[in-house]
């Protein structure tokens, strides 16, 4: 992948995942608009519940002022609706107002590992602009095993944005590597 990415690129690994491409294609397009598309990765993320297969796509495109998320998801039809529906979503993120942009990548037997020689099996992308917080709330309690005071509430509030994972056994080694090159390029980008 190369900055400057065309948007029939973006097309033809939207085809790739073989969901809904055109209901895909049109969410980022019409959040990108005119602008140029700089860089994008395409995630698609199949689940399995029992006998059914539940698909997601998510796809990133980076634009020079802004990163367009776009999610499509198959929804289970409410009754007495029949047959397969999707939602699709996206939204657009100032570049400003991204604070904090995390690359993880997983290596195994980091001691035989050369830069640009592969090797990452897996890799994070978390992306943080404070769009959505979690909050993880437990009883608060004392050291005293005879005290029954109310103590009240203990937590933590995490911001909870965007993380998406490839892994080489998932998704394939290219499919890692693009999601570390876009990583990077996002690093550069939001840190302007």
């Amino acid at each position: 992948m190369r900055l400057g990415s065309t948007r029939k690129d973006l097309r033809a690994d939207i085809d790739a995942t073989g969901y809904f491409p055109e209901l895909v294609e049109e969410g980022i397009t019409l959040a990108v608009a005119e602008e140029e598309l700089l860089d994008f990765v395409v995630h698609h993320e199949p689940t399995f519940d029992h006998d059914e297969i539940h698909r997601h796509v998510t796809v990133l495109a980076l634009t020079p002022t802004r990163l367009v998320v776009g999610h499509t998801d198959d929804q289970p039809a409410e009754p007495p609706a029949t047959g397969t529906h999707a939602a699709s979503s996206t939204e657009s993120v100032p570049l400003s107002k991204i604070n904090s942009v995390v690359l993880t990548r997983v290596v195994t037997q980091p001691e035989r590992y050369r830069p640009g020689s592969g090797g990452v099996g897996e890799t994070w992308l978390t992306v943080g602009w404070d769009g959505v917080r979690r909050v993880d709330l437990e009883p608060a309690g004392c050291d005293d095993p005879q005290c029954e005071a109310d103590h009240g509430y203990t937590g933590t509030m995490a911001g909870d944005d965007l993380t998406v994972r490839m892994s080489a056994a998932a998704d394939g080694a290219d499919r890692v590597a693009r999601l570390v090159r876009f990583s990077t390029t996002l690093q550069r980008a939001a840190a302007v």
